[in-house]
């Protein structure tokens, strides 16, 4: 295969690993993270430091039930994923960014949805054929102190 050719699956496969995480944490699928991140992936995000696939699983599933004021089991926040730039570091790693919208869906007494801003950091690996997140870490942009 072209090695332009397999950089650009390369990279889109990895941009799909983000679009993927943000549809199953919001729509409550969190058992499905494994597609995501690696056995041994370290996650530090507003919620905390996690390390590992079961501790990551654990831990969003308590951030999600914390979000679901509503108890519709589903949606009560939406991550908009954009502007994804990925930089291949080896044939089995690569190093990314990409902005975070966080948006809030349930009922709350701010009407505002914004719930944050920020800045995913992350470190690639393939692993077994697939790309998954090693670790990553959320910057938060706004609001300021979060």
């Amino acid at each position: 295969m072209d090695i332009y050719l397999k950089e650009l699956l390369d990279r889109e496969q990895i941009r799909n690993l983000r679009t993927l995480y943000a549809h199953l944490l919001d729509g409550n699928n969190i058992a499905a993270l494994d597609q995501v991140f690696s056995a041994d992936a370290v996650v530090e995000v507003t919620v905390g430091k996690m390390e590992g696939i079961e501790a990551i699983q654990s831990g969003l599933n308590d951030a999600f039930k914390l979000y679901d004021r509503d108890h519709r089991e589903n949606y009560p926040f939406m991550h908009a994923i954009t502007n994804h730039w990925v930089q291949l570091t080896g044939p089995d790693t690569a190093q990314g960014r990409c902005y975070l919208i966080d948006f809030e869906t349930a009922s709350k007494p701010d009407p505002n949805p914004l719930l944050l801003l920020g800045i995913y950091a992350d470190e690639y690996t393939r692993i077994d054929g697939e790309w998954r997140i090693t670790h990553t870490r959320l910057e938060v942009v706004w609001p300021a102190g979060s």
